[in-house]
């Protein structure tokens, strides 16, 4: 995959500068708490004041398996508090589909639908569309946006992050007036996007593993568990599951398809990059711009070692144990070399642009 599907360029007016050679541990809650005071304390403070008496909604896009949830729970950890709600379209459509499948039209789902749905389709054909997400069948955009209105009807008055919507073109000019159509408040809304180098997201796929007991995941190279082995017979490496509560630690394995990488799924991925362009050809929306790599030359100048996602090389020694030596990961898409970010450099940039966006420091 040298040849990426889109150009991904990084603007680097977010990122700062690097602290000499300030080092955190990122691995445990209390390091990334000591990192996230070392590098923007007075931004959180400023955001937990806004959070607790402003709301807004924002709109994640990004390319699929870029850190959506990753980055929002991040926020959450940094924040240190209860200040939004993450609502994932995704999980949305798939826990009303439960809903009706389970309790059809006697659903309390249904009996709403019945008096807050407005669309060009008949209601029947909804949810039969709704049962048959896998066929040529789609979900129309308004039953969603009842969906998500449903949802937001039982929180209490909170900033949202809405994951998965839009979720394709012609939903884009839906997002405009989205707070009209769900009487969501007078809410100021802001785009949020995350940029990744697509060879990112592709070895990162290839590379990753769950437990076949607990299914906890993991990545063969970029995140392993303590103990890693070594099959003689087929001559791979592998890792064993760490996780404390597994009940029965197995090697984990890959899933079916993994080894393909994005290439399955590669409309998909077309589909969220010409959904971000769009986003951002947008007036009257304001834009957040993430970026989960930088060039590999130019690393370092902002971000310290600390920051950057290693990648563990391993060697089998003659009685079959396993040496493993992290060094910078790197990944090759077009003419350029990127160094991956850890999620905290990318939370740090996403609280930042909150605070500009906002003009939190002007407000003081």
């Amino acid at each position: 995959m040298k040849q990426p599907w889109y150009k991904y360029s990084v603007n680097y007016a977010w990122m700062g500068t690097r602290k000499g050679t300030v080092t955190h541990d990122l691995l445990t809650p209390k390091g990334r708490q000591v990192y996230y005071e070392d590098n923007v304390e007075e931004e959180l403070k400023l955001l937990r004041n806004f959070f607790k008496n402003n709301t807004f909604v924002g709109y994640l896009l990004a390319p699929k398996n870029a850190g959506k949830g990753t980055y929002i729970k991040g926020l959450a950890e940094a924040l240190g508090g209860d200040y939004f709600d993450h609502v994932s379209v995704g999980d949305v459509v798939r826990s009303a589909e439960i809903e009706y499948k389970e309790n059809g039209k006697e659903s309390e789902l249904y009996k709403y639908a019945q008096k807050n749905y407005r669309g060009y389709m008949h209601l029947d054909e909804v949810f039969e569309a709704l049962t048959n997400r896998s066929t040529t069948s789609l979900v129309p955009t308004e039953f969603v946006l009842m969906l998500i209105k449903r949802i937001l009807e039982k929180k209490e008055k909170r900033t949202v992050f809405i994951d998965g919507f839009p979720r394709n073109l012609d939903q884009v000019s839906y997002s405009l007036y989205f707070r009209e159509l769900i009487n969501f408040r007078e809410d100021p809304d802001v785009f949020i996007m995350i940029n990744a180098p697509v060879t990112v997201l592709d070895e990162r796929i290839k590379q990753r593993v769950i437990c076949p007991n607990c299914q906890t995941p993991r990545n063969l190279t970029l995140f392993p568990t303590k103990e890693v082995g070594y099959d003689s017979e087929k001559k791979l490496f592998f890792l064993v599951c760490d996780n404390a509560d597994c009940s029965n630690p197995q090697r984990m394995v890959a899933k079916e398809g993994d080894e393909f990488g994005l290439e399955p799924i590669k409309d998909r991925i077309m589909m969220d990059v010409k959904l971000m362009e769009r986003a951002r050809s947008l007036y009257g929306v304001p834009k957040i711009e993430l970026y989960n790599a930088l060039e590999a030359d130019k690393a370092l100048e902002y971000v310290n070692d600390c920051e950057i996602t290693k990648e563990f090389v391993y060697t089998v020694n003659e009685d079959s144990t396993v040496n493993k030596e992290a060094r910078f990961w790197e990944v090759e898409e077009g003419e350029e070399r990127y160094r991956s970010l850890l999620p905290q450099p990318v939370i740090v940039q996403f609280i930042k642009q909150l605070v500009a966006n906002f003009n939190l420091k002007e407000r003081v």
